[in-house]
């Protein structure tokens, strides 16, 4: 009994790593999640079990993270951002290309898609960048902080992954406006895109333009570009106040819903559970993202404030494009909901993310500013 007395006292401090409240939030996330998905999957064979797997694999992602030290972090933003970086260069190289874009990188064993790895990466390196900076910051420090932003963008977007470099854009765009960047400069920078949208139309993909005109008129192409939207927007409405109940969504089960399990899967949510299940979706991303401004205001230095920040934000940012594109307010750009819809490279990212807010507060009186 003494033994095992001390051998707790000794591990005690790598299990307690859970932020009660963030936890709970995540929580009931992931038990709508699997309630969701098990509708949304139940002719789709092996896909709710590999959802759990996912989830189960996240969730050990989540513990690790939580357990890593400011100072690691911190030692490993750099490498990180580099390793990335030359991924990239060799997925533009040698990738593999599928479905016209070229995204994966093979490695013998299996693939990997090292833009994802750019949504954490690039977080740390701003946020390191900025620490090193601190009190000393000038205009130049913040060109120097977007050049090192819109390199692993622009070769993200080349691929072409326009989705993927957005989170990535949004990710460092976050630290940066958290360190101080004037509102003059973000409305300089936003005067500067609106005059640019000419140029920008004319250098997107014909997919990409396709999907600006499908979201302004849908019903253009009903059979096809304009499909996606249509049948999700009837989902999302016909689910009413209370919705049509679990399981009993004709949407779903009739397979009107296109990627009914990973993009879409909030137009399943939306059409069992109706009105009030959204708010109660939208009352959780609200804590979500509440929690995790908490910490990154409680936190230690300046470093693990912009990187709790940006993460947060990062929450937002998923949630708000996926229910903006499944409601037909913005394009369909292939951006997950958080901890609903199946993937495991997704899911994983933000199950690190929310892990290293949680070590962020626990180590929140451990450090000097």
């Amino acid at each position: 009994m003494k033994g095992l007395v001390q051998l707790w006292q000794r591990v005690r401090a790598h299990v307690l790593v859970f932020d009660p409240m963030l936890s709970l939030i995540l929580a009931m996330l992931v038990g709508l999640s699997i309630i969701t998905m098990y509708s949304a999957a139940f002719d789709f064979s092996g896909r709710f079990d590999g959802h759990v797997r996912n989830l189960l694999v996240a969730f050990v992602v989540l513990f690790v993270a939580a357990n890593l030290p400011p100072n690691w972090m911190m030692r490993s933003a750099v490498p990180l951002y580099v390793l990335g970086l030359l991924l990239l260069i060799a997925v533009a190289l040698f990738g593999d290309v599928s479905k016209g874009a070229r995204r994966w990188l093979n490695l013998g064993f299996g693939r990997v898609q090292p833009s994802e790895l750019l949504k954490i990466a690039m977080p740390l390196m701003l946020a390191w960048y900025f620490q090193r900076r601190e009190g000393a910051l000038r205009w130049f420090d913040f060109t120097i902080a977007a050049l090192l932003l819109l390199i692993p963008v622009a070769l993200i977007a080349r691929q072409p992954d326009l989705g993927t470099a957005l989170l990535v854009l949004g990710a460092g765009g976050f630290v940066i406006f958290l360190a101080g960047l004037s509102w003059r400069v973000i409305g300089g920078v936003a005067v500067a895109a609106a005059a640019a949208a000419p140029l920008m139309w004319s250098q997107m993909h014909d997919y990409q333009r396709q999907r600006v005109l499908t979201l302004i008129d849908p019903t253009s192409d009903p059979l096809g570009k304009g499909f996606h939207i249509i049948q999700s927007t009837i989902a999302v409405g016909s689910g009413g106040v209370w919705g049509k109940g679990f399981m009993q969504g004709t949407q779903t089960h009739l397979e009107f819903i296109p990627e009914r399990t990973t993009d879409f899967i909030f137009a399943v949510f939306s059409e069992e559970f109706g009105l009030v299940g959204n708010l109660v979706l939208l009352t959780l991303y609200l804590a979500l993202i509440g929690r995790g401004m908490i910490i990154a205001a409680q936190a230690a230095n300046e470093f693990m404030r912009l990187l709790a920040g940006s993460l947060t934000l990062i929450f937002f940012t998923y949630a708000f494009v996926n229910m903006g594109m499944v409601s037909g307010i913005l394009p369909v750009v292939g951006v997950p909901l958080p901890f609903m819809s199946y993937g495991g490279t997704a899911m994983v990212t933000l199950a690190l993310g929310a892990g290293l807010l949680m070590s962020i507060h626990r180590h929140r009186k451990s450090m000097q500013s």
